[in-house]
């Protein structure tokens, strides 16, 4: 059996933009390491969820990695909480959060804080919030913990209690279906919404009650903390409100990557989220860096493929100009990905004896400056895989690919079989 190398190059998928003369950001990137794996290998395009469902990175991610969820999700807030290792059990409530700015009538003027909150900014205002803010259901608590920049996770206790994650979200841009995040297709003025419970059960109203009453006190908090009186003062946007999507009250129960493929898995991390799903999973964690330093984490890759079957790397790079809006940056980005990643990666592994696949968790097309249902490239190189004429990793041509469309949940063993198959 060939070796793995897994790669998720987060929100690249994209489409046709205006700002590139019609083509997309993959198009018009200059890719020649990605497009050396192309045109020795086969092509495909996977929807990573569902035909027509715009999802998160995390129900994508578990998608890729072979798991579906046919029952339920138990929602980005508890894989949040667990990568960032904040206490939580069943019962529990757990929300991913978004420090963000908010204006007149309580308007979103960023649901990310201009994207220039450092961490140690976050931190501070956290440490605020947890100290000053009281809530008033007896016997129940929180824990409110800043991860990455703009980024953040809210656990709410309540003793004797069973919270319940059947609430909406107060993040506008998002919505649930059975417990998975789904981004909402469409453009307009977005206010930070009140938390609704879903259901009659007084557990459920108590949960939206909790949630509402945290997020108003918070933004009391936030309004004139020292932190955004300073960021106001420079020019910035402050960081006045907390954005809470994605609730669950249950850890879930899955079967261990290793079990599941009887297969020595490891992933290189960046983010909470990456964190959560490998501690889920039960993939070795390893860390290469910071999000950008790809010479080293292709380095690290290339060391870990010596002593594992299958060495995971979740890039997060393309996504946020996706968000942004910036096709050009993300063209850049993608660019760097390339000669700084792909390039170093590929001349310290010997591609006869290790199998690569690279594809996308979701698009995240810069028109829309959201996750789409749009499908993602994917391509699997290396070893004795026959190459079915690909020329470059991008949409159009992994459209033409052999292997017609796929869904998520079939990449990953497919290119186990592959492997397996390789003599």
């Amino acid at each position: 059996m060939k070796r793995l190398i897994y790669i998720l190059l987060d929100g690249v998928g994209d489409r046709p933009d205006p700002k590139l003369n019609w083509i997309t950001p993959l198009e018009s990137a200059y890719t020649p390491w990605l497009d050396s794996l192309a045109r020795r290998g086969i092509s495909s395009l996977v929807y990573p969820v569902g035909k027509d469902i715009p999802p998160e990175s995390d129900i994508a991610v578990f998608h890729m990695l072979g798991y579906e969820f046919r029952e339920g999700y138990a929602g980005r807030g508890v894989i949040e909480a667990v990568g960032a290792g904040v206490s939580f059990k069943d019962g529990d409530l757990a929300i991913r959060a978004n420090f963000a700015t908010i204006g007149k009538d309580r308007v979103i003027m960023d649901r990310r804080v201009g994207r220039d909150l450092s961490s140690k900014e976050a931190k501070t205002l956290a440490e605020s919030i947890n100290k000053d803010v009281k809530l008033s259901y007896p016997k129940t608590s929180f824990e409110f913990v800043s991860t990455v920049a703009h980024r953040a996770v809210l656990v709410i206790k309540a003793e004797g209690i069973t919270l319940s994650s059947y609430i909406s979200n107060s993040d506008p841009a998002y919505s649930r279906l059975q417990g998975v995040g789904v981004a909402k297709v469409g453009k307009g003025v977005l206010k930070l919404e009140k938390v609704q419970a879903l259901d009659e059960k007084s557990e459920t109203k108590l949960s939206a009650d909790l949630v509402n009453e945290f997020t108003e006190k918070a933004i009391e908090i936030l309004r004139e903390h020292p932190v955004n009186v300073h960021r106001e003062k420079e020019g910035g946007m402050p960081a006045n409100a907390i954005l809470l999507r994605d609730a669950g009250n249950s850890l879930p129960r899955l079967e261990k990557l290793d079990e599941k493929y009887g297969l020595r898995f490891v992933c290189l991390l960046d983010m909470p989220v990456e964190r959560g799903i490998a501690r889920l999973t039960g993939m070795v964690e390893a860390e290469a860096g910071g999000i950008e330093d790809y010479e080293v984490k292709a380095e690290k890759t290339a060391e870990l493929s010596e002593s594992y079957d299958c060495v995971y790397v979740h890039i997060k790079g393309p996504d946020e100009p996706g968000h942004d809006g910036n096709a050009i940056r993300k063209k850049k980005v993608i660019e760097g990905i390339d000669s700084r990643f792909f390039s170093n990666l590929l001349k310290r592994i010997d591609l006869d004896e290790v199998i690569i696949a690279v594809s996308a968790d979701h698009s995240t097309p810069c028109q829309i400056r959201s996750h789409s249902a749009d499908p993602v490239p994917l391509l699997i190189s290396g070893g004795s895989v026959t190459k079915d004429g690909t020329c470059r990793f991008t949409e159009k041509d992994a459209s033409r690919g052999s292997l017609k469309i796929l869904k998520g949940a079939q990449v990953l063993p497919l290119i186990i079989s592959l492997a397996r198959n390789d003599h």
